[in-house]
């Protein structure tokens, strides 16, 4: 299977007036193409950072990042689009001009994205609200639209930092299950940042656990579920349950380990 990105021994840390703070060490990991991987790991331990480092916003300070086999360049990132965790969505636009505006800065907006842009829209269940403003659309609609927004540029990954948390818990079930069933259909690769254990493994093709800071990589968790179910039929599996608390214990393992020794001492 080819690979469409590859970390090797990557380490970064952040420098201020008051000294270094490592943020990761040596972090090796391939994304193939077409595959979702999802990184969990607790606060603070370089999940967004490792996101920054693949859309080349920072540089390694050691090792090497590949993307498509060659080295990462500012000018992969044209390869690569960015979803974040609220939907940045202009309210004075119409979601249809929202859709435009990577379009508009690229200088791409033709006749013939414009039809692509209507295509997403339609099969995606917002053309009808394309002359809508943000504020008129549900949580949910919202973050469909920034993905929209993003595969109208037709990147070849998808980077996606807790997109889903400032929803509730409803919305949020049935907005990943949505999302993820685009991204798979549109067959692109994709790497979610996600402190919610229950949507990583519903969602993700492999699970990277990160320890905690300097985060480095503990650990590879397959989920192969059956590629024609959902997230939300992931989810009602007896294999969900397992991976779960199999993730559950990866993430809690350095916990343990320290109340135990707080507890001798």
């Amino acid at each position: 299977m080819n690979h469409l990105l590859d970390f090797e021994h990557v380490s970064y840390s952040y420098h201020s007036i008051d000294g270094e703070t490592p943020a990761l060490s040596d972090i090796s990991f391939s994304l193939n193409d077409g595959e979702f991987l999802a990184i969990a790991g607790p606060s603070g331990c370089g999940k967004s950072t490792l996101l920054n480092l693949i859309c080349h916003l920072n540089t390694p300070e050691s090792g090497q990042i590949f993307f498509q086999g060659e080295p990462l360049t500012k000018k992969s990132i044209c390869e690569i689009g960015y979803m974040l965790q609220k939907d940045h969505l202009l309210e004075w636009r119409s979601i249809e001009k929202n859709i435009y505006l990577g379009l508009e800065i690229q200088k791409k907006l033709t006749g013939q994205t414009k039809d692509y842009a209507a295509h997403l829209l339609k099969k995606y269940g917002l053309f009808e609200f394309r002359h809508k403003k943000p504020s008129e659309l549900s949580g949910g609609m919202r973050q469909r639209a920034a993905l929209i927004r993003t595969l109208v540029l037709k990147p070849q990954l998808l980077l996606l930092d807790e997109p889903f948390s400032a929803l509730d818990y409803q919305t949020r079930l049935k907005t990943s299950n949505d999302i993820s069933a685009i991204i798979r259909e549109e067959k692109k690769s994709a790497v979610l940042v996600t402190h919610d254990l229950s949507e990583a493994v519903s969602l993700a093709d492999r699970i990277l656990v990160l320890s905690p800071r300097p985060g480095q990589l503990k650990r590879i968790i397959l989920t192969p579920f059956p590629k024609d179910l959902s997230a939300l039929d992931r989810r009602n599996t007896n294999e969900f349950k397992d991976y779960f608390n199999l993730l559950w214990k990866e993430m809690n393992a350095d916990e343990e380990v320290t109340f135990r020794a707080g507890t001798v001492s």
